[in-house]
């Protein structure tokens, strides 16, 4: 993994820190067939960011972490928003978004599509996909 911008230290080098937010329901018009991007449907969202915590659990500040209150907000507009056919396409969307935070190194994002039109009995249908912040290519030198 890439060391976080500006940071320095073991932990800056491979996070091991997390924050978790699971289960944030979205109602949201994705899918393939006419009736899910009509009627729309319910979508949980969970997303876990790495991060290196080191300064928040030292400081106590808010600004030393990322405010998983934002994040909740921001994840809603962008899956309530916008439309895809795929719940691949709308966790690859939510990790773009997770990632504009620098300080994020890797995430990891999973949804669910619990009202999915499947003609059977089932519990749940999900997908995750699991992002590294991508690593700036360096000019020849």
């Amino acid at each position: 993994m890439s060391a976080v911008p500006g940071a320095s230290g073991p932990a800056a080098a491979d996070p091991v820190d997390s924050i978790t937010l699971r289960g944030l329901r979205v109602r949201a018009h994705h899918g393939v067939m006419e009736q899910e991007r009509a009627d729309g449907q319910t979508f949980v969202v969970d997303v876990k960011a790495l991060l290196d915590l080191s300064d928040a659990g030292t400081t106590d500040e808010l600004s030393s972490t990322l405010d998983y209150g934002i994040l909740a907000e921001a994840i809603h507009r962008r899956v309530s928003g916008e439309r895809w056919n795929l719940i691949e396409r709308v966790a690859e969307r939510v990790a773009d978004l997770v990632l504009e935070d620098g300080r994020v190194v890797r995430v990891e994002v999973t949804v669910h599509k619990p009202e999915a039109p499947i003609g059977v009995e089932f519990e749940d249908v999900s997908v995750t996909v699991i992002r590294p912040l991508p690593v700036p290519e360096s000019s020849p030198g």
